[in-house]
Parts: structure tokens; C-alpha cells; sequence
């Protein structure tokens, strides 16, 4: 009598195993843009919403560079060889100075001790901003791996890791399981290209082969990122960096392949709103359209530390919950870059900023995380619509110079939206005693409150607006100076 049962069971658990063989088969992706586009991206990253970028390496060393657009202080070995770059002369000046025309890059890398590294203090700092993910530059054009790469040392023919020489330590893997300890998702920037790495100048196919895909391969299968950003792909087009084969491997057999999410940088033909990848845009004005995107920038003109940045370079809490609003409100993440030090240490004035923007989101995160983009993403006054230059890298576009009241007749942002279920959030940059909502439809059932107030607001129906009475709060009633009114059943 047991032996049919048992059979029977057998025969179902085949069929069972069968089809779940069959649906893995289907999921399978090729290595191709139309069979990896079917790939949905994970829901964790639209919903995260804010980052933490961090570029450190050799560049931290001499931490230097003008403080004009593109002043980025980790293109410090470009600068000082390419004539061509706008830093060329400052850098080649600054460098034959401070440490003498014969000194090579490659002699910062003992240099790069980062004796003070703790990242469990890193991780808390991360962790206390309202940031949910982190994402490391693992090795930048310069070439040099945070981890222990064979491939980085044997292709420049000597230690070009931070086991190898400099920390004597695996920083990557440290952070990397410090930050996952607190809870956040840990992420790895990974440049494709490095400028002069000796088997890249000699053939790129062969450091496509020999370097950039086993790298790229062990890094993945031994930290087990959420995400990767890949950057430096505009030198060659996406078949020679043979960038669906490395994607197809990531999405079928690679151990995050449920999870992992990537960016748009996979060559300079690729860029071309993927529905497997993510839109990125650098210092830009952001994008407002129907695609998962996200902005990166540093608190002031550079992603790695440079110490010619000024108190007045650099962007106040206020001003980056600002452009935090702004892009979520256009559907965006941001990804907020910190720049440390060659000891190891995050510059105080970078750990004051995330600390203060960790303080705001603890009363307005609800306004943030996983929202969506409401059907406006902002409310303009009445007045002269400013010229708003749109474009993905070095706009110039400031959200803080939009949001200013002023007398010229020029108009200015009044509100920023979110949505959430039936719930509108209206963050209001500057405190008004009144405020007037246009274009909205309000229920008997629908409920006013500032978030970190805790009480209803009066509010009355004119026509199709809504009009906010804030008259019997004072400013210094309000939990900040930028802060959220909550329209509860306020989305049909």
C-alpha cells in the first residue's frame, strides 16, 4: 500500500520539479538587448530612493584639482598627462611642486594607507543619513581595485590592489559587510575602461578578456552586490566590451541574479533607455519621464575629496534635501557622492550633511520612500516661467536658485509632489502662511497634516483649489524650514 503512494508523490514532485525547470528555462535571458529587456528591473531600487556614492582611491592621495565644472579630483592622473583637459596645467604645476616631476602615480599607492578606515563608523554614518543603499567605487579609471584582484596586479605588472600594497586590507569586502550588517543594500561602481593599463593600451579585446570580465566576474560572485554602476564605457560600443554576454551572465547565472540591478553605462551605443537598465544623469538637470533614473553629484564640484573645495563649494543640508526633493518628485533616485580621505577618515563637513539630511528624512522620509511621481511633479507661482536648461551631465541647473521668492515678476516653485497609495505629499520649500493648492479635488473624507506635527490643518474648497491655512502656525512650530503638508485620500 505504500509503495503506489509513495510512487504517486514521486510522479508529482517530478512534475513539480519539471516545470519549475521549464519556468527558469523561460526566464533564461540571451545575450542580447531584446532578450535582456524582458528582465524587470527589481522594485527595491525605485523605492529606495536615496544613495550613498563614495569614490575613493589613489586620486585621494593628492585630493586635488580646480573647483570649476568637471573639477573632479579622481581624473587627477588624466590631468596631469592629457594637455587637453582644462585642469592639465594646474594639476602638472601642483603635482611637480608638491612632490616633483619624477614622481609617478603609481607612487601614491603605498601613500594610500587609509589608517584610520572604520567601517562599522562608515556604515553607521550611511546608515543614520536615510540613505538605503551604498555604492563603492571598486576600482576607478586609475585601475586600482579596493579588493584583491589577481587580475589588477598581474595586468599592470605589480601590486595594484589594496591587499596587495597601500591599506593591506580588503576595504571593499569590510565595507561591504559592514554595511550590509546595518541593513542597507551594498552596491560597487566598476569602470570598464582604465586609461593606461598595459593590456588595454596594447588590445582591448584582450583586456575585455583577460581583465575586465574576470574581474568584474569575482567581484560579483564574492560580495554579492544589489547593484552595479558601470562607468567609463564611452571609449568603445557595447559588442567590444561584450557587454550582453557579461549582462546575461549577471541575470541567469551570477548568485545576485534575483536581485541585481544595473546601470545604463555599457557602452557608448547602449545608452538608449534600456528597460533592463537605469538612466543616469551626473551634476545634469535630471529627467522627467516615464523611465527608472537617477541623478549623481557630490555635495560640492567633485565626487572624490578635494581639498580646494570651500565651505561656500560646498551644498547646505537644506539645498540637498532640495535637490533630493526635486528628483524624487520627478521619479528619480539620487545618489549622493562622499568623497573620504586618503586615511580613511569621511570629511566632517560631508559627515554633518548626511547626518542633518538623516535628521529631516526621519520626519519626511514618508514622503520620500516609495513614492511615485504625482501627475505634476511641481507647483509653480504665478509669473515669468524661468529657462530651464535640461540635460543629463553639467547643466548648471540649480533646484535652489528656482525655489526662491522674488520681486521681479519671475515665477518660483511653491510646492513638490509625491503620491503614495491615495495619499498626496505636498513639501513646501519656503513657509507661507497660506497656501493654495491648484488643481486639486478634495473629498469630506480627506485629512490635512504637516509630517512631525501630528495635527490637522484647517483647509477649505475654492473651486478646483485647495486652500491651506497655516496662519496659526509659526515657523518655529514647523520640524524644519523645508517640511511636508499629507493629504491623506487626497488620489482618486
Amino acid at each position: 500500500m505504500l509503495i503506489p503512494a509513495m510512487s504517486k508523490r514521486m510522479k508529482l514532485l517530478m512534475v513539480l520539479v519539471s516545470c519549475s525547470f521549464l519556468q527558469l528555462q523561460a526566464q533564461r535571458h540571451e545575450a542580447n538587448w531584446q532578450s535582456l529587456d524582458k528582465r524587470p528591473l527589481p522594485a527595491w531600487f525605485q523605492q529606495d530612493k536615496f544613495g550613498i556614492f563614495i569614490h575613493w582611491g589613489l586620486y585621494a592621495v593628492p585630493s586635488y584639482s580646480l573647483v570649476i565644472p568637471d573639477g573632479y579630483s579622481e581624473w587627477y592622473w588624466c590631468n596631469y598627462n592629457d594637455s587637453s583637459r582644462h585642469n592639465h596645467q594646474a594639476v602638472t604645476s601642483f603635482h611637480n611642486k608638491v612632490y616633483g616631476k619624477n614622481f609617478g602615480y603609481e607612487q601614491f599607492a603605498p601613500m594610500f594607507k587609509a589608517e584610520l578606515f572604520n567601517p562599522d563608523q562608515w556604515a553607521t554614518i550611511f546608515q543614520q543619513s536615510g540613505a538605503k543603499y551604498v555604492v563603492l567605487t571598486s576600482k576607478h579609471h586609475e585601475g586600482f581595485t579596493l579588493w584583491p584582484s589577481k587580475e589588477a596586479d598581474v595586468s599592470w605588472g605589480r601590486p595594484w590592489n589594496a591587499v596587495s600594497t597601500g591599506p593591506k586590507r580588503d576595504v571593499l569586502g569590510d565595507l561591504t559587510t559592514a554595511v550590509k550588517k546595518t541593513g542597507l543594500k551594498m552596491g560597487f561602481y566598476y569602470s570598464l575602461m582604465e586609461w593606461y593599463n598595459p593590456v588595454y593600451k596594447k588590445s582591448a579585446a584582450e583586456y575585455v578578456d583577460k581583465v575586465m570580465i574576470p574581474q568584474l566576474k569575482d567581484l560579483v560572485t564574492s560580495y554579492k552586490p544589489s547593484l552595479i554602476f558601470a562607468d567609463g564605457e564611452w571609449i568603445l560600443s557595447d559588442t567590444a566590451w561584450r557587454s550582453t554576454e557579461l549582462l546575461a551572465w549577471l541575470y541567469n547565472e551570477s548568485p545576485v541574479r534575483n536581485e541585481i540591478i544595473v546601470n545604463d553605462r555599457w557602452g557608448r551605443n547602449a545608452r538608449k533607455m534600456h528597460p533592463s537598465t537605469y538612466y543616469t544623469s551626473e551634476y545634469g538637470s535630471g529627467l522627467n519621464k516615464q523611465v527608472v533614473w537617477e541623478e549623481s553629484r557630490g555635495m560640492g564640484q567633485s565626487y572624490g575629496y578635494n581639498r580646494m573645495e570651500k565651505l561656500s563649494d560646498y551644498k547646505s543640508a537644506s539645498e540637498l534635501i532640495l535637490v533630493l526633493t526635486d528628483i524624487v518628485s520627478k521619479g528619480g533616485n539620487l545618489l549622493l557622492d562622499i568623497g573620504p580621505a586618503a586615511d580613511g577618515t569621511i570629511p566632517v563637513i560631508m559627515e554633518e550633511r548626511l547626518t542633518q539630511m538623516g535628521a529631516w528624512l526621519k520626519i519626511n522620509g514618508e514622503a520620500i520612500y516609495g513614492t511615485k511621481s504625482y501627475s505634476t511633479d511641481r507647483q509653480w507661482s504665478k509669473g515669468s516661467m524661468p529657462s530651464v536648461k535640461p540635460g543629463e551631465y553639467q547643466t548648471g541647473y540649480d533646484i535652489n536658485e528656482l525655489v526662491k521668492p522674488v520681486n521681479n515678476g519671475n515665477a518660483y516653485i511653491e510646492l513638490f509632489f509625491t503620491k503614495k497609495g491615495a495619499d498626496l505629499y505636498c513639501i513646501v520649500p519656503n513657509y507661507q502662511p497660506s497656501i493654495n493648492i491648484r488643481g486639486l479635488q478634495l473629498s469630506a473624507v480627506s485629512k490635512l497634516e504637516i509630517l512631525g506635527v501630528h495635527k490637522e490643518i484647517a483647509w477649505t474648497q475654492s473651486g478646483s483649489n485647495v486652500n491651506v491655512d497655516l496662519s496659526k502656525l509659526n515657523p518655529a512650530d514647523l520640524p524644519d524650514k523645508i517640511f511636508t503638508i499629507k493629504i491623506t485620500n487626497a488620489v482618486q
